[in-house]
């Protein structure tokens, strides 16, 4: 018996390994450009959330159709991979469906729920389909979709119908071959998918028929290898991010913004209060907010690389709805652009961060930043936790803080703020003269 299918496998399998393990490597490092943050309190509420909401696709319930849809994709994905590691172990030792004698009647059941899964996939995946570009759901026909975006999208969805059918092509001709007793095959009690395909293949010669199983055997497993490597580019890395990315969630209420430490401590030092921190203030702080992807923190490009583009956030934000040019998406795709376009220049001997361009300006405006209302609807929104409203207030301060290029209505309520206390230009005195002149007018009525 050849070992060349064998050593092709394991060759394939081996060069599948090295790309991934060069990919992971490259979006490690850029996800590490960003400052350090920890993020490791409260370890017994990250597991929960990340359980919940990643695990359990807790807030994907929040539009029942799309997250049906989803759910049936996602538990394809999971429950299927088991029959990837049967792909593998016959691979590497030439067996064919090594499960089989140790199951028994079990694998025939264990098979049938794995077609039924690839059935759910493929009406799943029309579904998208349809959505995207037939009915076109308006959060799918934004600017930042145009291009390579909707075409990674659709080209997904694709290749998730092209490895169902080669699944199903497999098991149809597997036990038309069974059936004739050729060897090497197992006959299994009814696969009732498959067997609809098989008419189309009961005239067909042995060796026609031999060929055609295992073009598709190879299909899907290469087909698998190639998904996996593709992810890692494309938006749907969240499949393997969305778990960290949730466990490392803002864990906060959301309406409480994050202070500077630099600021909160010169202040505290001011008033004479013995920082929380009992650390030194830095000699030098380097830079007020954030201009570029190394000012944000690891978390925000997680964040970045996670997004799976759905726009759900934009879709929620009432600067966008109202017709603003802020599209919480959109931040956090350039986010991840950026950090791409960094890293490749790293790794080509380029100038890296130094090539004269910044994530605010050449990627993000202060036209978007501006339209922000920090009101959290699309953190709320996301179904992994992603939280564009982080990365929008840190550009904000950069603009305010280092560029002193607040709009000039900010600048008033900023000096208000200072001089009186609130956003109104009145003394302290007279903060309360309006409760005063209710409580008059209530005695006048009574």
């Amino acid at each position: 018996m050849s070992i060349l299918p064998q050593v092709i496998f394991l060759l394939v399998f081996a060069v599948a390994g090295y790309i991934l393990f060069k990919r992971i490597s490259f979006l490690r490092r850029n996800i590490f450009l960003g400052k350090r943050e920890t993020r490791n309190d409260l370890p017994d509420q990250r597991w929960k959330t990340m359980l919940l909401v990643a695990f359990g696709q807790q807030k994907m319930f929040k539009k029942l159709t799309p997250a049906i849809l989803h759910l049936m994709i996602y538990v394809a994905f999971v429950i299927i991979n088991l029959e990837v590691l049967e792909f593998v172990i016959d691979g590497i030792f030439g067996t064919h469906r090594v499960f089989a004698p140790f199951l028994g009647s079990a694998y025939g059941v264990a098979m049938n729920i794995f077609e039924f899964l690839a059935i759910a996939v493929l009406v799943s995946c029309v579904a998208f389909l349809i959505r995207r570009n037939v009915t076109k759901v308006e959060r799918f026909t934004k600017p930042e979709l145009n291009g390579w975006p909707a075409m990674d999208a659709n080209l997904i969805l694709v290749i998730e119908i092209i490895l169902m059918f080669a699944i199903l092509t497999m098991n149809a001709t597997d036990q038309i071959l069974a059936s004739r007793g050729i060897p090497h095959y197992t006959l299994l009690n009814g696969l009732f998918f498959s067997s609809f395909l098989q008419p189309i293949f009961q005239g067909m010669s042995d060796g026609s028929l031999v060929f055609i199983e295992r073009f598709a055997w190879w299909f899907h497993i290469v087909g698998i290898l190639a998904f996996a490597v593709y992810v890692t580019y494309s938006k749907h890395l969240h499949i393997f991010l969305a778990f960290p990315n949730t466990w490392y969630s803002n864990l906060k209420p959301k309406g409480e913004m994050i202070n500077m430490p630099e600021v909160t401590n010169e202040v505290n030092m001011m008033l004479g209060i013995a920082s929380e921190t009992n650390q030194e203030p830095p000699t030098e702080i380097g830079r007020f907010g954030a201009k570029d992807i190394n000012d944000l923190s690891w978390v925000n490009i997680m964040n970045a690389y996670s997004c799976t583009e759905c726009g759900r956030c934009t879709a929620e934000c009432p600067a966008n709805i109202t017709g603003k040019k802020l599209s919480p998406r959109k931040i956090m795709m350039d986010v991840r652009d950026r950090a791409e376009e960094v890293g490749k220049s790293m790794d080509s001997g380029g100038p890296g961060l130094a090539d004269g361009k910044s994530l605010l300006g050449d990627y993000i405006s202060k036209e978007e930043i501006n339209a922000c209302t920090s009101c959290n609807a699309c953190v709320e929104a996301c179904p992994i936790n992603i939280d564009p409203l982080s990365i929008i207030l840190q550009m904000r301060r950069y603009v305010s803080m280092e560029e002193s290029a607040a709009p000039a209505q900010w600048n008033s309520m900023f000096q208000n703020m200072e001089t009186a206390f609130s956003p109104w230009k009145f003394p302290p005195s007279d903060r309360f003269n309006w409760a005063e002149k209710v409580k008059n007018e209530e005695i006048k009525e009574n």
